[in-house]
């Protein structure tokens, strides 16, 4: 296992274009790290970085307590797991497995050991004779994790390795590199796009946009607590709702949004009171808006039904207010409460909602929370 910290990490492919800008983060020994985020955001660079594969413009990575800026990315004790496998066509499984322990020169007797008991842990012993073009798509998967597995190393490194699979292999594989992370305690850093394979498989989350972390947390923390709109919107599916509105005084704090007014609750008036006047956008995730009054801090709204999405065990609700798109999540919901462009009440649970300011885009702080 080692610990590894990114200290003032950038990357620069042309003159003043940093694809990865003064990135600072420690991966705890033993640690699952996901680094998520949308396509060209830096997280795969990143990887790349700490492999040994992209050259570092800026800053320092340290495995463990050594220093690897000029080190090769044979000698960083890191395997890595491609998105597209990478195996080798005319070699069995077995031959792929082995292939890098003979480069670095093992004894027979070592590599037969280590592919029979990574071959064992991923299930894929009966596969060992076959050739990558006789493997379902799990199965090479399992093949290059059983090929990281072998080298034994400090850190296992996963670009999108799940990427290539259909939806239903993807759960399952996710489970089981989860599994494998239990079973090995190594310290493992996953790279992907999917927010759903974040929220499930970090132990910690790392939110990447534009070659910066925008915050680093458990996955609850991360859902419950967002520090800014990039986060909110980012993690959730569907995604948090965003409101644009006016705080307005009026015998109490209401926000206007134009087609609609919500009503602040009493005990968070001093948190808004600086933005009387000023526009700020309400964030309510689809769950934490109700067909009926939840508790005595919700607020009314009426909205315009546009289409819905039955899921099963629940419907997925999109409505409008005239000029905010707004999507609900209902286990109550049932087609004969409205049809698409009959109006519905709907209520906000005004304890879940998030304040944001719209220049900064930072979540509204009280002064109580900043003090503490």
């Amino acid at each position: 296992m080692a610990q590894i910290e990114l200290k003032q990490l950038s990357k620069e492919y042309k003159k003043d274009v940093k694809v990865i800008d003064d990135l600072n983060l420690a991966i705890n020994n033993g640690e699952f790290l996901v680094l998520v985020g949308p396509s060209g955001c830096g997280k795969s660079t990143t990887l790349r970085l700490i492999a040994g594969l992209e050259e570092i413009t800026e800053g320092d990575i340290y495995i463990g307590e050594d220093l690897v800026n000029n080190v090769a990315p044979k000698n960083r004790g890191v395997s890595m797991v491609f998105q597209n496998y990478a195996l080798y066509p005319h070699m069995n499984v077995y031959e792929n497995m082995a292939f890098g322990l003979k480069l670095r020169k093992y004894g027979k007797d070592e590599i037969k050991a280590r592919v029979e008991e990574a071959a064992k842990i991923l299930e894929i012993s009966p596969l060992l004779e076959r050739r990558p073009k006789h493997l379902s798509g799990g199965q090479k998967q399992r093949v290059a994790l059983g090929r990281a597995i072998v080298r034994k190393p400090k850190v296992f490194l996963f670009d999108e390795p799940l990427s290539n699979l259909d939806a239903k292999l993807r759960v399952q594989m996710r489970t089981e590199i989860k599994k494998l992370h239990q079973r090995l305690k190594t310290t493992m850093i996953y790279v992907t796009h999917d927010q759903v394979e974040a929220m499930t498989m970090g132990d910690r989350i790392a939110v990447m946009k534009d070659g910066i972390i925008h915050q680093v947390d458990t996955p609850i923390k991360l859902y419950k607590n967002p520090v800014d709109l990039f986060v909110a919107g980012f993690i959730g599916s569907p995604s948090m709702n965003f409101i644009r509105a006016t705080i307005k005084n009026n015998s109490g704090l209401y926000a206007d949004e134009g087609d609609i007014r919500i009503d602040i609750p009493e005990d968070q008036n001093e948190l808004l009171e600086p933005y009387i006047d000023k526009e700020v956008i309400l964030g309510v995730r689809p769950e934490d808006l109700y067909l009926y009054e939840p508790n005595m801090k919700s607020t009314k709204i009426q909205l315009s039904l546009e289409v819905f999405e039955p899921m099963g065990n629940e419907t997925n609700l999109y409505l409008t207010t005239g000029k905010t798109k707004v999507v609900v999540i209902s286990k109550e919901f049932t087609p004969d409460q409205a049809q698409p462009k009959e109006n519905m009440d709907l209520y906000i649970d005004m304890s879940k909602v998030h304040y944001f300011d719209p220049d900064s885009e930072k979540v509204i702080k009280s002064k109580k929370a900043i003090k503490v």
